[in-house]
């Protein structure tokens, strides 16, 4: 693992540890946005974990339905599903 992937993962545990208590339990997914982050990161290095990691925060809002959404095995950025049942963007491929 390398220097940045390393400096990611420790600032994702300081998030985890003194920010995320503060906010209280936010995300519309399974695992959380800064979990998912975690494991995107470890697995596909630093930059496109970064990449699926933000890919995710804008996922996390009202709009799209929310839900177990793990990640990949390999390297996408899946649709957001609409909420609710409506079919306006489209469908995840896992």
């Amino acid at each position: 693992m390398n220097a940045v992937s390393r400096l990611i993962l420790f600032l994702l545990k300081l998030y985890k540890r003194f920010v995320s208590p503060l906010l209280g339990q936010r995300c519309r997914f399974y695992p959380s946005c800064s979990d998912y982050a975690r494991i995107a990161v470890s697995r596909f290095g630093p930059w496109r974990g970064s990449l699926m990691a933000g890919w995710r925060i804008l996922r996390c809002q009202p709009l799209c339905e929310g839900g177990s959404d793990p990640v990949p095995e390999h390297f996408h950025l899946p649709r957001c599903r609409a909420a609710h049942g409506k079919q306006g963007t489209g469908s995840d491929e896992h």
